[in-house]
């Protein structure tokens, strides 16, 4: 909105013509939301304290975090609010992706802030009820998925149910019929793998910040035709705007994380998880990279399969010999490391760099076809 604006007066400053750029637009994002979270930052925090909106620590996880009971929560607000700022001032809101995008996160976090308030305010023990959590995970993805199967551009392009088969040249795979179905897998499946992750300080905000910062990158290159076509990878016009959403993501992730590292000052609560977790799983959806979000976000995916892993082979055993067994210490999985010895920092920072190092590799995946 604001580079639009600015852009029109061209003629009387010649060097207004750089917000024609997505990389300059990008970084302005990626800057006012870091700004936002930042400066905003302690007023919401204090008035979360003020109105003693603080986490429930649950008594069957790990006693050394039962000393984070009261920390403030519902602190994902920040993070929103920081994004919602940077996309209004620099993307281009008439752009098809960034609609789309901006719906997901709001609509989630939406969904988020209502489980949280109903948990923290209403002290409801469970917070909203799973299945209507699930309900509006779900009507997001087969909203997103409608729009992007029966987009006329990509069906005359015949790429409305494809996607990118990473390693291979130009191989895609086409789910036809089961392509909505398949989103609503991906983008349910990562907002929840999201969610579950969200247990250390500091953790889920920096794993996020890393993945999108990797999908800042593919969003540029998938968005040009020239790149796209060295790249071997499928070009989608416009495409190259989600650039500028994503790195306000990582501005606004990376303010927010000036508080959440540990020692806490806030966490993020579902306000935060669910809807970072549904931008993620979006972002890999608009871009057709849903198989790459995989290794991008290895880490969210190990999270998720302890939890499954865990809870299955208790059940399994439970049921065989009358006594549940374990495989690991703790679920989710850095409960698993914390009650190995490790420190809840190192455990944060040795999950940064797997994440850097997936995101790294992922990003080879396009040069090794």
């Amino acid at each position: 909105m604001l580079g639009d604006l600015l852009y029109k007066f061209t003629d009387v400053y010649f060097g207004f013509n750089l917000f024609r750029y997505i990389t300059v637009r990008a970084a302005l994002a990626a800057i006012t939301a870091l700004l936002f979270s930042l400066i905003i930052g302690p007023r919401i925090i204090r008035l979360l304290k003020e109105k003693q909106w603080g986490e429930e620590i649950r008594s069957d996880g790990p006693q050394t975090h039962l000393a984070k009971a009261g920390t403030p929560t519902m602190g994902g607000i920040i993070i929103l609010l920081g994004i919602i700022l940077g996309v209004l001032l620099w993307a281009k809101l008439d752009n098809y992706y960034i609609q789309l995008i901006f719906i997901a996160t709001v609509w989630m976090g939406l969904v988020g802030f209502l489980d949280d308030y109903l948990k923290v305010v209403k002290k409801y023990k469970k917070g909203l009820i799973g299945r209507y959590k699930l309900s509006g995970q779900v009507i997001l993805s087969v909203f997103v998925g409608s729009m992007l199967f029966f987009n006329p551009e990509m069906v005359s392009q015949g790429i409305n149910a494809n996607t990118s088969l990473p390693f291979f040249k130009n191989l895609e795979i086409d789910f036809g019929w089961l392509y909505i179905p398949v989103i609503v897998f991906v983008i349910t499946g990562t907002s929840n793998a999201v969610n579950l992750s969200d247990g250390l300080d500091g953790l889920a905000t920096g794993l996020i910040a890393i993945a999108m910062l990797a999908f800042a990158g593919m969003s540029y290159v998938t968005g040009n035709v020239n790149f796209s076509d060295y790249l071997n990878i499928i070009y989608l016009p416009g495409s190259g705007e989600l650039t500028v959403y994503c790195l306000a993501v990582v501005g606004a992730a990376m303010g927010f994380l000036w508080y959440n590292a540990y020692p806490a000052q806030v966490f993020m609560g579902d306000t935060g998880a669910l809807a970072l977790g549904s931008t993620l799983g979006a972002i890999a959806v608009l871009l057709k990279k849903e198989i790459l979000l995989v290794l991008i976000g290895g880490v969210f995916v190990a999270e998720t399969l302890s939890v499954i892993i865990q809870t299955s082979y208790y059940k399994y055993t439970k049921r065989k010999t009358g006594q549940g067994r374990r495989v690991f210490k703790m679920a989710p999985l850095h409960h698993h490391f914390e009650l190995k010895g490790w420190h809840e920092s190192k455990v944060v920072t040795r999950l940064w760099i797997v994440a850097i190092l997936l995101a790294l590799l992922s990003l080879t995946t396009f040069k090794v076809r």
